[in-house]
């Protein structure tokens, strides 16, 4: 079993510097990939309601021998249920469907910044958590700008931002801006899915250096720079690789160079202009 170690977030809670993505996870294929992900290691569980397996999330957390305070479940509010007491309403139903007592990390999916409720919603989840519903709660796509108003107007700040970052998008300004405010940083799509990221020259040469995989040079990248990726794969051996880069280390000249690589976001992602409901 591969130990992944953690970080302390703002609010005193733990927080593994890996987890596992778990979109398209569905059914009892589903279930059986995350419960071979904790039994590999992984501590961090990502789901959300969109991602319509919080059902498969919570049976993989029953049907796993390791002890239920060990793990990070994390789910999402769409922005259907954005509002004070829709966002409660919809952390209650997350509870239902995932069959636990508790949510380890909550976060608003999008900022919908048309709808304009965001604030609404943020304040709604700190009830959430005064309530014991959640444990930490945190944001996903959120600007700096964003995340200024949340703590101007409540306090409060998240514990976690979830964005889309990865070498061709590091995410620099954004991640000083975190680490200012105390906020952890979290990548989606750590791996720049559907690119051809992992055969640039730069990583395959490191890999070489470092006898890993490109995978495995990225993923260690994330860590270095501060950010949990969440990296998706149903694959047992694929799962065990990603996890295992805490054996390793870059030179801050590679991590340099990788950050290097940066060409801006890959996919529609701007949260000022993309919006999920």
């Amino acid at each position: 079993m591969i130990s992944i170690p953690t970080v302390t977030l703002n609010d005193g809670s733990p927080f593994p510097e890996l987890g596992l993505g778990t979109y398209n996870l569905r059914g009892e294929d589903g279930i059986e990939a995350i419960v071979a992900a904790i039994d590999s290691g992984y501590r961090l569980l990502d789901t959300a309601v969109n991602y319509e397996n919080e059902r498969e999330v919570g049976e993989a957390v029953r049907r796993s021998p390791i002890d239920r305070d060990e793990l990070v479940v994390t789910s999402k509010i769409p922005g259907r249920h954005h509002g004070f007491q829709q966002a409660i309403d919809s952390i209650q139903g997350s509870l239902g469907m995932l069959g636990l007592d508790r949510i380890d990390l909550q976060l608003i999916h999008w900022p919908n910044p048309s709808v304009g409720k965001y604030i609404d919603t943020w304040r709604g989840m700190i009830e959430a958590r005064e309530r014991g519903l959640v444990r930490s709660i945190g944001v996903s796509n959120f600007t700096e700008a964003m995340l200024t108003e949340l703590i101007d107007e409540t306090g409060v700040a998240p514990a976690v931002n979830q964005v889309e970052l990865h070498p061709y998008f590091p995410q620099g300004p954004l991640r000083a801006f975190h680490a200012e405010h105390g906020i952890r940083t979290e990548s989606w799509s750590p791996l720049a899915r559907r690119s051809e990221l992992l055969t640039e020259q730069l990583l395959q040469e490191l890999a070489v250096v470092h006898d890993v995989t490109p995978t495995q040079v990225v993923l260690r990248w994330h860590v270095q720079v501060g950010s949990t990726p969440i990296p998706k794969s149903a694959d047992a051996d694929r799962q065990r690789e990603n996890a295992d880069v805490f054996g390793f280390a870059l030179t801050d000249d590679d991590v340099e160079a990788i950050s290097a690589l940066e060409r801006g976001r890959l996919w529609d992602g701007d949260p000022l202009t993309h919006e999920e409901m």
